[in-house]
């Protein structure tokens, strides 16, 4: 399970969490322009825009969980099991297989509406990474500086959706989960005023009663609507250091600790959360022993070079003692 999110102040931001019971040892990893993006159906991308995010790196191929290319597109590829469909190779169409959009779109489009125009265009196909990585599920969030979008391939074929709040989670269809949110209207910031129309007010007992409703549980439509109420009332100041602790607070809000979700494979935990200054192309990163914020600036790299640029995650927590 996972939850990705937008946010906008000075700059643009965007990141998600990575919910799961194991890690795949991902790397931050940076494709320079010049890196050959090599595709199975496809004439390879020689020359591109440069990207970073998050991978499993694997044959020297990066498999992106979420990445910005430089001009401050991001996307974001979330499970979506049971709902996801992809197709068969087709001789008349431009196949993508599903584990490549990431670097296809990144590596070719600007801007949302860019990428809105190339999705038009493909087929995306169910074609292994290898025998050993079976095709994922997944659905996805794109955005630039001015809109997101969502992306689904379903039975009933490629849709892609305005989404305006810059959220998204999990299984149902995102359709499905902004309707849901509907139960949510009452919900505000603010205490309630009057709840039974008589002239007293009731005594509150406590700070924070606006927000009673508000879904704590681990389920997608939950931290769909947690992240959606916790960043719609969302008050950051515009600095960086402001912004990124914002954004990492707003997905702390549907952070999974060891032992609250145990599923058929283990314990799930928040394995890495991301937030990605995706105006400035800096990489910022947090794992679930080691909450430290920790960055990479692509700019700081060779991006005309040919080879990957690879950076493994800090799991250690250094702790800082004051006396």
């Amino acid at each position: 399970m996972c939850t990705a999110a937008t946010l906008k102040t000075k700059d643009l931001y965007f990141g998600r969490t990575l919910d799961n019971e194991f890690s795949y040892f991902e790397e931050v990893t940076i494709v320079p322009r010049n890196f050959v993006i090599n595709f199975r159906h496809l004439e390879p991308l020689n020359e591109h825009y440069a990207i970073i995010g998050m991978a499993y790196n694997k044959d020297d191929y990066p498999l992106f969980y979420d990445a910005t290319n430089e001009k401050g597109l991001s996307i974001a590829g979330l499970n979506f099991v049971g709902n996801a469909y992809y197709r068969e190779y087709s001789e008349t169409s431009v196949n993508v297989a599903q584990f490549e959009l990431i670097p296809f779109i990144l590596g070719q489009c600007a801007t949302v509406d860019e990428a809105r125009k190339l999705i038009k265009t493909i087929n995306i196909v169910k074609t292994p990474f290898s025998e050993e990585l079976p095709v994922a599920q997944l659905h996805w969030l794109i955005a630039d500086e001015t809109r997101a979008v969502t992306l689904e391939s379903t039975k009933d074929g490629i849709n892609i959706y305005e989404n305006s709040l810059g959220v998204l989670a999990n299984n149902p269809p995102f359709p499905e989960q902004m309707e849901n949110l509907s139960k949510y209207k009452h919900l505000s910031n603010e205490d309630t005023k009057n709840i039974s129309g008589v002239n007293k007010d009731p005594r509150f007992y406590s700070k924070g009663i606006g927000a009673i409703g508000l879904p704590g549980d681990l389920s997608s439509l939950s931290r769909f609507a947690r992240v959606a109420f916790t960043k719609g009332y969302s008050v950051s100041g515009e600095s960086e250091e402001e912004s990124v602790a914002q954004f990492f607070r707003i997905l702390g809000s549907v952070f999974q600790t060891r032992g609250s979700n145990k599923t058929e494979f283990g314990l799930e935990i928040t394995v890495y959360t991301s937030c990605c200054n995706a105006s400035r192309g800096i990489y910022y990163y947090s794992t679930y022993e080691n909450p430290q914020i920790t960055g990479v600036n692509m700019h700081n790299e060779d991006l005309n070079g040919r080879q990957l640029i690879r950076y493994p995650l800090i799991l250690k927590n250094n702790i800082i003692m004051q006396n």
